[in-house]
Formats: structure tokens, C-alpha cells, sequence
């Protein structure tokens, strides 16, 4: 959370004037609890990938953890998992995981992106679409134009899924791509495509492991 310093009056000192529910004057003691709660609301507001309404934030890829899910490094240093929305890659211990996993670092470790959250689960966990600057450019965040979809071009490569259950959070545009991108890759026998007896869908895996 981002430190926000706003100065207040302390008590018995004369500050700026506020009005109570009842129209009347606050006293002193009152207006400072009205402004420490001001402070935290803003804090929370302007805090890195705060959730689903956050503004697109600049991070720096620094980890992999599967074909789906990598760790961002934000300006301020703190680290956040996630998983990239509406692209579900082979697990890591079933056939395609560790090319998948591969072709994800390939794409993004060590880059620039920017992240739009989309989605925070109950468990913390977050969901977003990652965007990477296409000409492969290593640049800060402002002075590249963000336009690759890093899991549309997973689910292109033909290493992930189109994972439907997540297409509220998206856009109809982007609903269109994705399905669009599975189907090419099916059709062009691209990654998992080309063995298909062995393309096992993640979940239907998972369900299989419990």
C-alpha cells in the first residue's frame, strides 16, 4: 500500500470545517477521524493492483510458475501470482506442462508488461490479462505500445485452452479471439493439437489427480 501523508489539525487547534450527519459542526477529534479515514480509503485506492476495478499497471515479469500463472514485480518491489484470465495451460506434471511452461518464459520472463486485473478470487488469487510490447523491445512501460495478449498467444501456440468460465470478465471482442485462437490451433494441429490423444484438458486432469 502506498504511504498518502495528509496534514491535519491536532486536537483543540481550529481546522477545516466539517458538517455532521445532523448539518452541525464536527469537533476537532471528529474531524481528524473523518480524515483518517479519507487517508485510508485513498491509500487503498491507489494501491498497486488493488482489484478488479484497478487502472492497467505497469510490472516486470520475474517468474513462471506453468504454462498460466507467473509472478509480476510491480514499482514498488512487491511480487504478485497470477493467472493469466480465460487461458488454462497443462498442468505442470501432465504431457505439454513443461512446454507450455517454456513457451510462456519465453514470451515473457525478465519483460515489461502491463496487468489488467480483471478478477481477485476469494483465495487471493488474481486474475489478468498480461500485454507485452509485440516488436520484443526491452523498454520501459510507457514507451512501448502493450498490445500482445501474452495468453491469447498461448492459447495461438496451441499450449493452453480457452477457458470459458471466465469469459464474464472479459469483453465480447475478446471472447471472439480466444475462441477463434483455440479453434486455428485445432485446426492447424499447432502445440498439444499435433498428439491430440494426449491433449487432456487441465481440469478434467485435476479432477483425475484428487
Amino acid at each position: 500500500m502506498r504511504a498518502v501523508t495528509i496534514t491535519v489539525p491536532a486536537p483543540g487547534v481550529v481546522g477545516f470545517p466539517v458538517l455532521n450527519a445532523a448539518g452541525g459542526m464536527m469537533s476537532a477529534s471528529g474531524n481528524i477521524k473523518t480524515m483518517k479515514l479519507v487517508v485510508i480509503v485513498i491509500a487503498a485506492l491507489l494501491s498497486p493492483l488493488n482489484g478488479a476495478w484497478a487502472a492497467t499497471q505497469p510490472g516486470t515479469v520475474v517468474g513462471i510458475t506453468d504454462g498460466d500463472t507467473l509472478t509480476v514485480l510491480d514499482a514498488e518491489k512487491k511480487r504478485y501470482k497470477i493467472t493469466l484470465i480465460a487461458t488454462d495451460a497443462p498442468e505442470r506434471n501432465q504431457p505439454f506442462g513443461t512446454t507450455a511452461k517454456q513457451n510462456l518464459a519465453k514470451l515473457v520472463l525478465h519483460k515489461e508488461v502491463a496487468i489488467e486485473v480483471k478478477k481477485r478470487a476469494r483465495n487471493k488469487r488474481i486474475f489478468a490479462k498480461i500485454l507485452l510490447d509485440e516488436t520484443g523491445a526491452d523498454c520501459a512501460f510507457r514507451s512501448c505500445l502493450k498490445s500482445l495478449d501474452v495468453g491469447l498467444q498461448q492459447i495461438r501456440d496451441g499450449l493452453a485452452w480457452y477457458a470459458k468460465e471466465s469469459e464474464q470478465e472479459q469483453s465480447a471482442e475478446d471472447r471472439g479471439r480466444y475462441a477463434a485462437a483455440e479453434q486455428a490451433a485445432r485446426t492447424g494441429e499447432r502445440g498439444l493439437w499435433a498428439d491430440a490423444a494426449r491433449a487432456v484438458p487441465p481440469w478434467q486432469w485435476r479432477l483425475k489427480k484428487r
